[in-house]
């Protein structure tokens, strides 16, 4: 490495014009990525006259001039990106720009092996320090090696790039030319985001644990979550793209990175893009690690992190569970080949999850949520292990489930008038019984302001919320785990079974004159319920019913329960309940006198009467 004294460096500064004169008939160049491609070198590239050319031009992630590709430039040269989205997605479909698909963390090995081959370099640098080395700024992908293989490495000093930690420094002696950029680097705006993606945010932030470490990306979604997870507490960043939602998360004191295990202590990236904002804060600021993707794309160092949670953006969702991500404008980091590297990240972290995330509806008002996904472009090709897909409209946890089941969980989370239709379309292709009820009305109506998560003396989690039409099998299943003694009790007769006839009876509910409610562990299992329902809508003391999951019971869950109901009655200006029960029903008697209800019990009658 030559030692350059003071100013010396500035020596090999020429004008744009000199590097384009050096370039050969084709030459491979790789350029900078995203928000870090050198502009002005490559503006005066394309203004050049030098007509057939021929270059080859790699960049891994195109933003900026190089994926402006017209017609009139192909004679100049032709980009290869290993990125389908952005602007991209457009230059590919026209055939002016060349896609290559890759896994991002494969990409460094196709350099290293010199499977592509680079013949010069072009890339944007900080002006050095005092000891001639310069920061490679907001982009650490493979430029590092790119340069030990070209014979030509040109760098475009910036001022306006900020200086970054990591493995982002070279020496000014590294570069053969120099050239001073004329224009800062590429800045985005702020996403601007509504109430539906404020909604949807909300409810995959409901997901994500104090502790979590979180994978991110760029849109609306993310703009929105950012702004849920503030008082969460001491979250981890393990993300290929850091915008400015995620500095407003370090800032607000939310993340932390103290339960990572790889850098532990700061927050992993290869890339940042955003606001001149963004730009000035990360600038020598030490709590950011920019990494190249080989490492920070790779599933083993991402699983390593517990609780690695991936938000993922999907553009739409089948029945089935199956998945199309997005494509073209605002998709950057969500094509298959990145994705389902942070998705097999998560799914190996221990308590780690991976969530699909998506509107119920487009802006042409189509529904998001179809009968077959598989027409549409982007296919994410492992939707076996898909677990988790959320819209405005709640969370459907499709871990496990039969085709049956998912289709019943999204129909669930599915824009309301948009339902019918899609059980109408799921009994006729028999994806669900052909005799599945679903009562219309009730789409508007269902109550997802109730829902809480309680911890009990005993440690246990609970999620209470008002019971929807796919919680069949789960109701299902809990009245298996009855006693004859608890079947009896609630249905007063020796029931031995609850078909599927009965069952999608009891969970498709009229809320105008009925509220369910149930206890949810965390794996999905529902292990109470309680509910009150009038036989006409005026009624003033609707009948009441609990039951609870004989392994759960005096934990306090069946007094919690029952005091949501009473809360949600009130609402409805009702003075209380009436309700059956046997003399020998001990249990609940008491728990109906701990919540300090003014009771009317009369056991000759078998029956009760509560006042508020």
């Amino acid at each position: 490495m030559k030692t350059f004294h003071g100013n010396e460096w500035k020596k090999r500064l020429v004008e744009p014009d000199e590097v384009i004169k050096r370039l050969a008939p084709g030459m491979t160049i790789f350029i900078g990525t995203g928000v870090s491609e050198p502009l002005t070198l490559f503006r005066h590239l394309k203004e050049s006259h030098y007509a057939n050319i021929d270059l080859e031009v790699f960049q891994l992630v195109s933003l900026g001039h190089a994926i402006s590709v017209q017609e009139n430039h192909s004679s100049i040269y032709r980009l290869k990106t290993f990125f389908s989205g952005w602007d991209a997605d457009e230059a590919i479909t026209k055939g002016l720009a060349d896609f290559i698909p890759s896994r991002y963390r494969q990409i460094p090995e196709l350099f290293r092996s010199k499977q592509i081959t680079v013949d010069a370099v072009f890339i944007q640098i900080t002006p050095p320090n005092e000891a001639g080395f310069c920061s490679l700024g907001v982009c650490v992908d493979v430029g590092r090696l790119a340069m030990q293989q070209a014979s030509f490495v040109v760098g475009e000093i910036n001022p306006w790039m900020p200086r970054t930690f990591g493995d982002t420094f070279v020496h000014i002696s590294d570069f053969d030319l120099l050239v001073e950029a004329q224009e800062p680097p590429i800045y985005f705006e702020r996403w601007k985001f509504d109430a539906v993606y404020d909604k949807i945010a909300e409810n995959v932030s409901s997901m994500i644990e104090d502790q979590s470490c979180i994978g991110f990306s760029i849109g609306p979604l993310y703009e929105a979550l950012s702004k849920h997870l503030v008082h969460k507490k001491d979250l981890g960043i393990h993300t290929p793209f850091f915008f400015d939602n995620m500095m407003d998360l370090v800032k607000s004191g939310a993340v932390t990175n103290q339960y990572k295990i790889n850098y532990q202590g700061k927050s992993l990236t290869s890339y940042a893009i955003g606001t001149p904002e963004l730009m000035a804060w990360l600038d020598n600021n030490p709590l950011l690690e920019f990494q190249s993707v080989d490492k920070v794309f790779n599933p083993v160092h991402i699983s390593a992190n517990p609780k690695f949670t991936a938000v993922l953006a999907a553009r739409k969702v089948d029945l089935y569970g199956r998945i199309a991500l997005h494509t073209g404008r605002g998709n950057v980091g969500s094509g298959p080949g990145e994705v389902v590297d942070f998705f097999n990240g998560a799914l190996l972290s221990e308590g780690g999850a991976a969530i699909f995330a998506l509107p119920s509806r487009n802006r042409q008002g189509e529904s998001n949520i179809v009968l077959s996904a598989v027409q549409y472009p982007n296919q994410f090709s492992l939707w076996e292990s898909v677990s988790t897909i959320v819209t405005e409209y709640g969370i459907a946890d499709v871990r496990g489930r039969t085709v049956r089941e998912r289709a019943q969980a999204l129909i669930d989370i599915a824009h309301p008038d948009d339902r019918p239709k899609l059980v109408e379309d799921a009994r006729n292709q028999r994806i669900i019984y052909p005799d599945q009820i679903y009562i219309k009305e009730s789409a508007h109506l269902y109550p997802s302001g109730i829902k809480t998560k309680k911890t009990f003396s005993n440690g246990l989690e609970v999620c209470f919320r008002a019971i929807k039409p796919s919680d069949e099998e789960n109701m299902r299943r809990l009245f298996y785990r009855f006693s004859d003694e608890s079947v009896y009790y609630r249905y007063f007769s020796r029931i031995k079974a609850m078909p599927h006839a009965t069952m999608q009876e009891y969970v498709n509910i009229d809320y105008k004159k009925t509220l369910s409610i149930v206890a949810e562990l965390k794996n999905g299992k529902l292990i109470a319920e309680a509910r009150f329902a009038s036989l006409e809508i005026h009624e003033t003391h609707p009948e009441i019913a609990i039951v609870v999951d004989e392994h759960y019971q005096n934990s306090g869950i069946a007094t919690y329960i029952l005091t949501m109901l009473m809360q949600q009655a009130k609402k409805r200006k009702l003075k209380g309940f009436k309700g059956d029960i046997l003399p020998d029903n001990k249990k609940i008697i008491n728990v109906l006198k701990k919540i300090d209800w003014k009771l009317k019990v009369n056991l000759a009658k078998d029956s009760i009467i509560i006042d508020f």
